[in-house]
């Protein structure tokens, strides 16, 4: 989803720490630690990929909340699993795929307009749309029960 602002830029700063240890600083958001696992890290924070995937995961299961509530219905308690696949192409590692799972806390006869959320969530994320002009990205949404809803 996008920022509510009037000028749609945002910032965040990283500095160096130790070997492949980032500082992510979020302005008045706050920080993180990213790192690179071992051998080339020692993994003491997500590294860059993991990032990624819960960037997407994240806005997925935000754009999918926003859509429910559009219609003044309650999807309960929202949870999301991100798989990646790395593969190789041209000889380097590059992220092939990442598959989203999307949980509701709630029952989706609780929710009657449901369908039309389905159909409209993906397009209010930004970061999953623009993540799949490179990237495939696979979303799944289930109902409180484990019933795949798509």
């Amino acid at each position: 989803m996008a920022e509510q602002t009037e000028s749609p830029q945002f910032s965040v700063q990283l500095t160096l720490v130790e070997g492949y240890k980032f500082l992510v600083d979020f302005g008045d958001m706050g920080q993180l630690f990213s790192d690179e696992p071992e051998p080339l890290g020692l993994g003491e924070g997500p590294n860059p990929a993991r990032l990624l995937a819960a960037s997407v995961a994240n806005c997925l299961a935000a754009s999918l909340v926003f859509a429910i509530r559009k219609f003044k219905e309650d999807p309960g308690t929202v949870s999301a699993t991100v798989k990646g696949a790395l593969e190789r192409q041209e000889g380097r590692w590059r992220i092939g795929k990442l598959d989203v799972v999307l949980k509701l806390g709630n029952s989706s006869d609780s929710m009657p307009h449901l369908e039309r959320a389905l159909a409209q969530f993906e397009n209010f994320c930004v970061v999953t749309q623009s993540v799949r002009q490179g990237i495939a990205v696979d979303v799944q949404v289930l109902d409180a029960a484990g019933n795949s809803l798509q």
